[in-house]
Formats: C-alpha cells, sequence, structure tokens
C-alpha cells in the first residue's frame, strides 16, 4: 500500500469534503490569520522588528507579490525578471498623488492598480512575441528602466524619494500608524484572499485554460485557435493590478519611499518565492512567499552569517524538492482522483 506524506494525505481529505465542510474550514483559516498579529509567542517572534511589522513587511507583501507574479510565470510560463516595476508604479501612485491631492487613499489604490495595468500593456504589447531568456532580459530592462527613471526625474523627487505620504482613514477604528501595522496587514490580508478568489475562478475558465496551454507550449496552442498574445496580455495586466495594490498599500505604511527601494533584488527574491513554493500551485506560492520572507528576518540575529545560511537552505531546500515545497503536478494529480460527485 503506498504511503503517503502528511502533504498529500491533507489533499486527499481536502477533496473528499463537501461545500459546507470546506466553506467552514477556508472561514476558520482566513480567522486564523486576521487574529494572527494578536499572536505573541517568543518562538516565532523576530529580532530587530516586532512580529507585526513583519507580518505586513516582508511577509504579506511577499506573499501578494508572489500570486501575482505566479499568475504570469506559473500560470503563463512567462519569465518576468521586471516585476518589481509594477510594485513601483504603484507605491510612486500613492505618493504622487497622496502628497499633491486630497484624494481617498481607495480611490488612490485603484488608481495604482490601472497605472500599473496601463504598463502592463505598454510593457506587453511589444514584447510578449519574444520567448524565453529574450524575454527575461526585456522585462529584466524593463523594470531597472523604471527605477531609473525615478532616479533622474526630479519633479518626482529623484534619488531622494518622496516623504510625507499620507495615510488611509480609519478602518473599524483601527488607526493607520507606522507604530501599530496591524491595519495595514488587514487590508493585505483582503485584497490577497480577494486575488486567491479571483485566481482560483480564472483557473477554471477559458483564461485559466488557455494559460496552461501556453505554458505547456505555445506553437501547439496557436494551432489549437487560441489567441497566445491576448492571453499573455492578460496575464502581464492582470498579474502587474496585484503588484500595484501592493505597491500603494507599502507605500501608505513606510511614508517615504526612495527608488532604491526597488531593486531588482525584489523581483529576484519574489520569483524565488513562486519557484520554492511550487511553480504554478497557488498555495505552494503562498508557502513559498511566507517562508522566503518570515526566514531571513527569524534569523537576523545571526547578524553578517544569515544571507549565508538562508543561501544554504535555499541550496538544501531545492536539491530536496527541485518542484518546490508543493509541487504543481503532484496536487494535479491528487485532484484527478476526485470522484466524478465530488468533481461538482
Amino acid at each position: 500500500m503506498a504511503k503517503f506524506n502528511l502533504r498529500e494525505k491533507f489533499a486527499i481529505w481536502w477533496f473528499k469534503q463537501n461545500r459546507f465542510s470546506k466553506t467552514i474550514f477556508q472561514v476558520s483559516v482566513m480567522a486564523f490569520f486576521l487574529l494572527l498579529p494578536f499572536l505573541n509567542n517568543p518562538i516565532i517572534d523576530t529580532a530587530g522588528s516586532s512580529f507585526q511589522q513583519v507580518l505586513f513587511y516582508p511577509i504579506s507583501i511577499f506573499v501578494l507579490l508572489s500570486i501575482g507574479l505566479n499568475i504570469v510565470v506559473g500560470k503563463s510560463g512567462l519569465l518576468d525578471l521586471g516585476y518589481v516595476a509594477f510594485f513601483a508604479i504603484g507605491a510612486y501612485t500613492m505618493a504622487i498623488l497622496g502628497t499633491k491631492t486630497t484624494w481617498n487613499f481607495y480611490l488612490i489604490l485603484l488608481m495604482g492598480m490601472g497605472f500599473a495595468m496601463l504598463s502592463g500593456v505598454i510593457l506587453g504589447a511589444p514584447t510578449l512575441r519574444l520567448r524565453g531568456d529574450y524575454l527575461a532580459i526585456v522585462t529584466l530592462g524593463f523594470g531597472e528602466i523604471v527605477r531609473i527613471v525615478a532616479v533622474n526625474i526630479d519633479a518626482i523627487g529623484g534619488p531622494r524619494g518622496i516623504s510625507g505620504i499620507p495615510t488611509p482613514p480609519p478602518l473599524f477604528g483601527y488607526e493607520f500608524t507606522i507604530v501599530d501595522p496591524k491595519s495595514y496587514y488587514w487590508i493585505l490580508c483582503g485584497l490577497i484572499f480577494l486575488t486567491i478568489l479571483a485566481v482560483r475562478r480564472w483557473a477554471v475558465r477559458r483564461p485559466g485554460r488557455a494559460w496552461d496551454a501556453i505554458r505547456q507550449d505555445d506553437d501547439v496552442a496557436q494551432l489549437m485557435g487560441i489567441n497566445t498574445f491576448k492571453y499573455k496580455i492578460w496575464a502581464f495586466v492582470l498579474g502587474a493590478a496585484v503588484a500595484g495594490a501592493g505597491g500603494v498599500i507599502y507605500a501608505s505604511q513606510v511614508l517615504s519611499i526612495a527608488p532604491e527601494q526597488f531593486s531588482v533584488n525584489i523581483s529576484i527574491l519574489v520569483l524565488a518565492c513562486v519557484v520554492f513554493g511550487g511553480i504554478g500551485n497557488l498555495w505552494g506560492v503562498i508557502v513559498g512567499g511566507f517562508l522566503l520572507a518570515y526566514i531571513p528576518e527569524r534569523i537576523r540575529f545571526l547578524s553578517d552569517y544569515r544571507v549565508l545560511v538562508f543561501g544554504l537552505v535555499l541550496v538544501i531546500m531545492m536539491n530536496l524538492r527541485p518542484d518546490g515545497i508543493i509541487p504543481r503536478k503532484k496536487w494535479e494529480k491528487l485532484e484527478e482522483k476526485k470522484s466524478p460527485k465530488e468533481k461538482v
């Protein structure tokens, strides 16, 4: 009899549950994460900064960005190394409009997503006919172009950046302050939950099936009549919208931004989260984003050796689990074992 590990046992248990049981479980998990900032445990606490601060940045931000990048890299198979550019566009939208106008935070949030989506179209329209390494080089250049433009334009602060960014209005009686990030964390949680719901809906509909076909073989997808260029643009636009929203919330919390905060290293780390968790698997990407954001903060007490230990952990894990913590293929095979009644 085949032996299953804990992850596979959970997957099999999950597929056997009815809709009501799944809903109860999902609501319980969401409630747990919403209450997580109140958890004060020295075992999980991080050195140098409070666990609440780390929950907002880098953990929640990296999880959100990983979900967005997974649409581009994991679902569509497009290697994007300039994803931080959309994050920067959202942050600068909040900084510029927040300091120059009296517009509401939530209106600026929508505009930040809109500008990021427009940038996705501008980048994707001329470049998405490229493939593989060529696409990676072009997107890497785009990410650097956005940062360098921000450095050289004095109207948006130049290398000094922009300070005095306003905070959002109170949420359910909780003030938004840099000292207490719980309200920011809850906004990010809501955005993450909505993004997960949207991605899962797209995955089982025409866009998701088209992305899967493009990821497996672009030429065959075209021969099957799929407008691959259109769905690639959609992937870029939707991924950019998620990053833009994250950038707006991030800028409103740190109150001051500068171009150095949006280096290519962010893109590489977010891509590492996607690969480490399980490229193409939504739940694996979330786990990967959480772990790769939390581990460096947890071992901060190692000081100069922290990066070395973090790198060793990545090397060891990728040798033990080359397909990621929760591989996409194994999850799909377990899903196929569901009976027809359970699939409905």
